[in-house]
């Protein structure tokens, strides 16, 4: 009888399953004597004990390993080795087990807000993907590391930054990304932060009283009194043989084309502010008695009654 060493007519192939489904290795053999099977992994012999849940077979030459639910932890390189008097033959493989995957996905977004100053912010993503994805914060661009004053947070697929009271410079824009081995998903929202009001300053109106003086006495004094001093009438009659008498107070003089000489009054003082000055030309035929600052005529042009004047005065001589 011939002896013939151990050949693999169909070696074992690269396996790649996902996580949780089956495995198979399987291996075509032919040798003289029927030679013995035996399976390695990694190296060490493998055997039911070994891999929980592994089988093993071999008939009519045809070799098989199946694992009916694989995990990472079957992953490996994995050996057959067929074995007779006349020799031996090995044929290897690989297992690839992958985890299902899935990229991240934004279930609740960032959301824009306005808060006072002061206040507590916290702001919130809800995200999925296989595997986990890493999560991080950013500020204006820059990622923002958990601290007193920013605390990063995760409850399960819930990832929150939390700033314990925010300041008018926390404002800007905030943005979270969220990263796996199948992708990357990002959300951005806007966060104002407004300061304390600023109180509006009181004001005070004053009231201004405007002085002027008019004619050389001070508005002050002309107010005081409301009602002018009345002014004697003019004489209604005129007789040809009156004689003419001009009375004066001492000021300017100024020329006048008539005999009578007519005076311009000064302007008003101080002192004088509630007085009122004029100047009258008289003309009367009445006896004028002189006295030292002042004359008197008798007025005997009424019937009813006798009407004295008291005037001061300076002359002028008209002729």
């Amino acid at each position: 009888m011939s002896t013939q060493a151990p050949t693999f007519t169909q070696p074992l192939q690269n396996v790649v399953a996902l996580e949780g489904s089956a495995a198979t290795f399987q291996a075509q053999v032919s040798g003289s004597p029927v030679p013995e099977v035996s399976w390695f992994r990694d190296g060490q012999v493998l055997s039911a004990a070994a891999l929980p849940g592994v089988q093993i077979s071999f008939s009519d030459g045809r070799a098989v390993l199946r694992i009916p639910a694989v995990s990472a932890a079957h992953s490996g390189r994995y050996s057959v080795r067929a074995t007779n008097g006349a020799g031996q033959a090995t044929s290897t493989a690989e297992l690839l087990v992958t985890a299902e995957t899935a990229p991240p996905t934004f279930i609740q977004r960032l959301q824009s807000s306005t808060v006072r100053q002061g206040s507590q912010v916290r702001l919130d993503v809800q995200v999925t993907g296989i595997p986990t994805p890493v999560v991080k914060f950013y500020r204006e661009g820059a990622e923002i590391q958990s601290s007193a004053d920013f605390r990063i947070l995760q409850e399960g697929d819930l990832y929150s930054l939390l700033i314990a009271e925010a300041f008018p410079e926390d404002s800007g824009t905030y943005s979270v990304t969220a990263t796996n081995s199948s992708g990357r998903a990002t959300s951005t929202a806007e966060l104002l932060v407004q300061g304390e009001p600023i109180p509006a300053k009181k004001t005070k109106t004053i009231r201004q009283t405007k002085v002027e003086k008019v004619a050389g006495v001070e508005a002050s004094h002309l107010l005081a009194h409301k009602t002018p001093p009345r002014v004697p009438p003019k004489p209604t009659s005129k007789s040809p043989t009156q004689s003419s008498l001009a009375v004066k107070v001492s000021g300017p003089r100024q020329q006048s084309p008539s005999p009578v000489r007519h005076v311009k009054a000064p302007t008003p003082t101080s002192r004088c502010g509630s007085a009122s000055i004029f100047v009258h030309s008289i003309h009367t035929d009445t006896p004028v008695q002189l006295h030292q600052h002042h004359f008197s005529f008798i007025n005997t042009t009424s019937a009813s009654a006798l009407h004295t004047h008291h005037i001061s005065f300076s002359f002028t001589n008209t002729t």
